[in-house]
């Protein structure tokens, strides 16, 4: 990505992000099967489309390639590092052989710097990645969470991946399992309590009518105001 121009420390980057200049950033936390990321994409297609100069990129996987070019890894080798519930023997081996080894907690505070200045430098959607909590300090931000019942996640897994049902409800739960383990393995401790400025149920409307009621509730929340 080219869109870090500048490489902050984390203290830099928690500074710059509590100031008015921080965001606008739009967060996307979801349920396996709610189709987040191509949620985000058309309402980055929507906002481009507005007569503004600024550009929204969507962010997800794009935090681990970065991390992994930061750590000099491989973005496969930090995803598996994060979203694994367990520390194994081998890993353990590795601290003490490799000299090039990164421990999680390096892992994990490199990626939190990496999403919060992506959120800070704004003109962006976050989709998952803990982000709605990582730029929870940032005004200029909403925050939304996309939920939907079971059956309607299954199906949308079997759409989306050519899977029966069984193999679909295997998939949300390996799925839900590695995403719990990367909010542990980033925030240490899972939040009781995790505010989102609007939900949605999924299943309740179109592509077409989710994306206006986005656009309407960001421009609520005067997410344009200095684009």
């Amino acid at each position: 990505m080219t869109y870090l121009n500048k490489r902050m420390t984390g203290d830099e980057v928690v500074k710059m992000s509590k100031t008015k200049a921080a965001g606008p950033v739009i967060t996307i936390s979801r349920e396996v099967g709610c189709n987040g990321v191509k949620l985000a994409n058309l309402i980055a297609s929507r906002l481009n489309s507005r007569a503004m100069e600024s550009n929204w990129k969507v962010v997800s996987k794009e935090v681990f390639e970065e991390s992994a070019k930061e750590l000099k890894m491989e973005p496969e080798q930090v995803r598996k590092t994060l979203q694994s519930e367990t520390f194994v023997f081998e890993d353990m081996i590795k601290a003490f052989s490799d000299k090039n080894y990164k421990s999680n907690l390096t892992i994990g505070n490199t990626m939190k710097r990496i999403i919060l200045q992506i959120a800070t430098e704004g003109n962006c959607i976050i989709v998952g990645r803990a982000g709605h909590i990582i730029a929870s300090g940032i005004k200029n931000a909403l925050h939304i969470r996309l939920l939907a019942t079971l059956d309607y996640r299954i199906n949308t897994i079997m759409q989306n991946n050519h899977l029966n049902r069984e193999e679909s409800i295997n998939f949300i739960n390996r799925v839900e399992k590695e995403r719990i383990a990367f909010r542990k393995a980033i925030l240490k401790d899972h939040p009781e309590n995790e505010l989102f400025d609007i939900a949605f149920n999924r299943a309740s409307f179109s592509d077409e009518e989710m994306v206006e009621l986005i656009e309407f509730a960001a421009t609520k929340k005067n997410l344009f105001q200095n684009s």
